[in-house]
């Protein structure tokens, strides 16, 4: 059995898109934690963030990563997947992490006018640069494979993938 796919990287760097296409390539299922947190929550991320804080969502991910961790497919993930030390052990233990990156700059132009990032509520820019430095580190220690997006269509992307998977 294949195993799971995670798409891990920014807000903005691509993974649903990617995701869904790559699956469809690939003829597997695709889970997207935001995706799901959203259905079973019955709220949108920004309200479940205003009511209940950062890291009840953080916990919510977490136990959707528990329970889709044996299930082969093309798992994306929320670009704060990886502030959890669990959540980065249990992506590189149980499957093939793809880290797909952008530079900061790439992420401002591609996400400046949506509305939905709770935490980006405010100097867009700075915040983008603030979260990025911080969460850097993290999605380097956890991917197996860096994909830069910049300046890439999808097709590109999805062959260097699946280049990688071999």
């Amino acid at each position: 059995m294949m195993k799971p796919i995670y798409l891990i990287g920014f807000m903005g760097a691509g993974k649903t898109t990617i995701g869904k296409e790559l699956a469809s390539c690939l003829n597997q299922e695709v889970i997207d934690t935001d995706e799901e947190i959203v259905m079973r929550e019955k709220k949108n991320i920004n309200d479940i963030f205003e009511e209940h804080g950062e890291e009840y969502f953080r916990n919510l991910e977490t136990l959707i990563l528990n329970e889709f961790d044996n299930r082969a497919g093309i798992v994306t993930t929320g670009g704060g997947i990886v502030v959890k030390p669990e959540n980065r052990k249990k992506l590189n233990e149980k499957g093939i992490v793809f880290f797909l990156y952008a530079s900061p700059e790439e992420i401002f132009k591609r996400i400046e006018n949506d509305h939905s990032r709770p935490l980006l509520k405010g100097d867009k820019k700075r915040l983008i640069q603030e979260l990025y430095e911080k969460r850097m580190p993290l999605y380097k220690e956890t991917a197996h494979v860096v994909i830069d997006t910049t300046n890439k269509d999808k097709a590109e992307i999805i062959q260097e993938i699946i280049d990688c998977l071999g």
